[in-house]
């Protein structure tokens, strides 16, 4: 081969360019391919390192080359693939004068690794693409490219990483044109969101990106699944309650296998450890990552949970906190509906309730009060927290969110009193409802009572 390179470099500048280009095919065209790659090695390091050849005729003999591979006539997968990054190896010392050829080369093999499923070694190929030179400077181009990475990285969940090159492509989105590079940035978006933790607008997004009609109908129903997991890892309070208005008023979600835990949540249900189970059988690693238990929390939770040693109740739970992200979203979730309930709650009932200390819980209902996620008060002289009365105003919240209608009431007053009259209205309903169905049956005679 080397003896042949010499003899074709010897040739006129005009008949160089077509000499070496037919030799590119008639080493591919061999039927015995296991010399390929070793041959196509030493014609493009000869083409590209020898000054003999020239920049032109270089460039010339690339173009081919990358040509002849992108069309597939290198039948085996792992040859091509070697030809490809070795072409690429070569190359990289002479970049700027081969760049075109490199690139289009990059992208050949990130296709060849995608279709591996080496998603992170993809995305490492493509950014070895200098997107910033005057040949590549369309911001559209750049931004096809960033989506790209981001959805590899993202298949190996290093959202880290990811969030880097999302930002360098959420700068280029207004020159974006192409329906499908907004929809990847869109499902991008909300799979970062999700990564890191931000579950709310993930779930929004996730919910928003379920609608879209260009989606293939099983994606979305994987969609709207995301967006019912990540509503219910949410941090608890009235943000999450209107998506889960949202999610639980979109017929879709009845046929998913976490509709019974969205609804549970919506309807402020106290959650048990079974259904809790079956749910997380569903979340991905990243869902299910652990969280750290601050120093401070742990020192107040263990300060408060020394002042009921001596409690002469059975011995509470010695968790000082929720392990997981699932298992905070659950306690928060739990806490909240307590005080649909309940008007008040001592630390160490809530402490049962959520399987926690009584400092723990306390520390809980005191972070939500503070966030504004949970109406109450804390006594902590005698250890209760109180719940405003606030649930009739919930009710008309959801009801306006297009559930029912809403009632106008007449204002009797305090909450506590509201409360109360709304338990006597519900009770003599029911009784009145019982003697009705007992009457129709003929087990109750109606008659007149004499003095």
């Amino acid at each position: 081969m080397e003896s042949r390179l010499v003899q074709l470099s010897s040739l006129g500048q005009k008949d160089k360019g077509p000499a070496f280009i037919a030799l590119v095919h008639e080493i591919i065209a061999r039927p015995d391919q296991s010399a390929v790659a070793q041959d196509i090695h030493a014609l493009v390091d000869f083409v590209v390192n020898q000054e003999s050849v020239g920049l032109v005729v270089g460039r010339q003999v690339l173009s081919e080359l990358v040509k002849v591979l992108g069309e597939g006539q290198i039948a085996d997968p792992e040859i091509r693939k070697r030809v490809v990054k070795d072409t690429i190896d070569t190359t990289q010392p002479k970049i700027v004068s081969f760049e075109e050829q490199v690139s289009t080369l990059r992208f050949q093999l990130a296709d060849i690794l995608e279709e591996e499923e080496e998603w992170s070694e993809a995305a490492r190929v493509l950014m070895g693409i200098s997107l910033d030179s005057g040949q590549r400077c369309v911001d559209s181009e750049k931004m096809r490219v960033y989506v790209r990475i981001v959805r590899l990285l993202l298949e190996d969940e290093d959202s880290v990483q990811a969030e880097t090159y999302f930002n360098r492509a959420q700068l280029l989105v207004h020159s974006a044109n192409d329906k499908e590079i907004l929809l990847q940035f869109k499902l991008c978006q909300a799979r970062i969101s999700d990564y890191s933790r931000k579950f709310l607008e993930a779930a929004s997004r996730y919910h928003e990106l379920s609608y879209v009609a260009e989606i293939d109908e099983e994606e979305r129903r994987h969609m709207l699944m995301a967006a019912v997991t990540c509503a219910v890892l949410a941090p608890a309070g009235p943000n999450r309650s209107r998506v889960l208005a949202s999610l639980y008023r979109d017929e879709r979600t009845a046929e998913l296998p976490t509709y019974n835990i969205l609804s549970k949540m919506f309807f402020d249900h106290i959650l048990r450890s079974a259904e809790i189970k079956e749910f997380e059988a569903t979340l991905k690693p990243h869902q299910l990552a652990k969280i750290a238990i601050s120093s401070n929390d742990r020192l107040a939770s263990a300060t408060h949970d020394d002042d009921l040693t001596s409690s002469s109740e059975p011995a509470a739970s010695t968790r000082t906190g929720p392990t997981t992200v699932l298992d905070r979203a659950v306690m928060e979730h739990n806490l909240l509906a307590s005080s649909k309930i309940y008007n008040n709650i001592t630390f160490r009932g809530l402490g049962a309730l959520l399987d926690l200390a009584p400092g723990a819980a306390e520390t809980m209902a005191r972070k939500m009060i503070e966030q504004g996620r949970l109406r109450g008060s804390i006594d902590q002289v005698d250890r209760l927290i109180w719940f405003q009365g606030n649930r009739e105003e919930d009710d008309a919240q959801g009801k306006a969110g297009g559930l029912g209608e809403v009632v106008e009431t007449e204002d009797t007053g305090a909450p506590f009193t509201k409360r109360w009259d709304a338990q006597i209205r519900v009770t003599a309903a029911n009784v009145e409802s019982i003697v009705q169905h007992l009457t129709g049956r003929g087990l109750v005679k109606t008659g007149t009572v004499h003095g």
